[in-house]
């Protein structure tokens, strides 16, 4: 599993820790029944620059809204649909598949729009909806790494299927960055503690450890190269295949120093608002909750001033469960003979 906060019952629990039936459920079912849990919803609209953009984009743009149909997919509690209605649309259609949309619809009501949004419970891919077009499409999809357990192809079906010609997207823009950091302290406490473990040799799990990416947030000055952009998303004319990619990158010290791991994160943006709406995850920015991603390296890289590290991301959906991600990164000194290192990681 990814170093995440455990705080969430797995799919075989309830929130108390009971065991129920899991019969037939599929990955997507568990999916769904995780985002039931109410823990979850919390620290996303807790998490002010997140649902605070997203108010901004929508609350601060009444001109986009006024009178159009809106679709939001993936509405959960229903905050973006109520951040649409309020901004002056004519109607809304918020989607969900997980059970946290019998409680949307008492909060939706509660708050006097339930003339205004309708909500549907179902997979998207599966729900025929009250409309056959909408205006604009809202949808707060990002996972950790951007891609982790994203809802990006669903937005992008409901995309294809339900946005009108010349129709909105919020947001329309995602931006993946890669840089080097040194974390020799945390890297001895996750990873090589498993040398010696009160006398005895665990190593055999180090290399597990290894390649599960860490979610965690790192200070900007642990950061040790000049950031680099991995990969561009426009959400209006991505295709699903996009999402599977292979990209190269170039980094450069800026000090002298070590290097333990690679470190990624995203920036988004509401490129059609009137002021540019946009927030990053990265380092340098105000806290969100989905961090920053960390892999580790088996060994650390000496820089010096000016040296680049050349590698390549090889991104894709894992095969078995396409909300987990397999990540490959290689990478070498520029100028170093041989292939340099390359390393197989798993979301999960």
């Amino acid at each position: 599993m990814m170093d995440v906060d455990q705080s969430t019952p797995g799919p075989s629990t309830q929130a108390n820790g009971t065991e129920v039936q899991i019969g037939d459920m599929t990955s997507r079912d568990y999916y769904a029944d995780s985002y039931a849990h109410f823990g979850i919803h919390e620290e996303m609209l807790k998490d002010s620059v997140r649902t605070g953009s997203y108010r901004a984009a929508i609350v601060n743009n009444p001109h986009l809204f006024k009178g159009k149909n809106v679709l939001d997919v993936g509405c959960g509690t229903g905050i973006l649909s109520m951040f649409a209605a309020k901004a002056g649309a004519k109607h809304v259609t918020g989607i969900d598949m997980s059970n946290i949309i019998d409680q949307a619809q008492k909060i939706i009501e509660a708050n006097g729009f339930k003339d205004t949004i309708t909500l549907v419970k179902g997979k998207l891919e599966e729900t025929e909806l009250p409309l056959k077009e909408y205006d604009i499409i809202i949808s707060e999809w990002m996972g950790y790494f951007l891609l982790y357990e994203s809802m990006l192809d669903t937005v992008l079906l409901a995309r294809d299927k339900y946005l009108k010609k010349d129709g909105l997207i919020f947001p329309d823009t995602a931006i993946m960055y890669i840089s080097a950091i040194e974390d020799q302290d945390y890297k001895d406490e996750k990873i090589n503690f498993w040398e010696n473990v009160y006398g005895f040799d665990y190593s055999c799990i180090k290399d597990i450890a290894l390649r599960e990416p860490l979610v965690d947030t790192v200070e900007l000055k642990a950061v040790v190269t000049d950031p680099y952009k991995l990969k561009h998303i426009d959400l209006l004319t991505a295709k699903k295949e996009d999402l599977t990619f292979e990209a190269p990158f170039k980094l450069k010290a800026t000090r002298d120093d070590y290097i333990h791991a690679f470190l990624a994160w995203f920036d988004i943006s509401f490129e059609c608002t009137h002021k540019k709406v946009k927030f990053s995850t990265g380092p340098h920015a105000q806290y969100t909750h989905w961090k920053q991603t960390v892999f580790y390296t088996p060994d650390s890289l000496t820089v010096s001033e000016g040296d680049n590290i050349v590698g390549n991301v090889i991104c894709a959906p894992n095969k078995r469960n396409p909300r987990d991600l397999d990540i490959g990164i290689s990478y070498k000194l520029e100028g170093q003979e041989g292939e340099g290192t390359s390393v197989q990681y798993k979301m999960s």
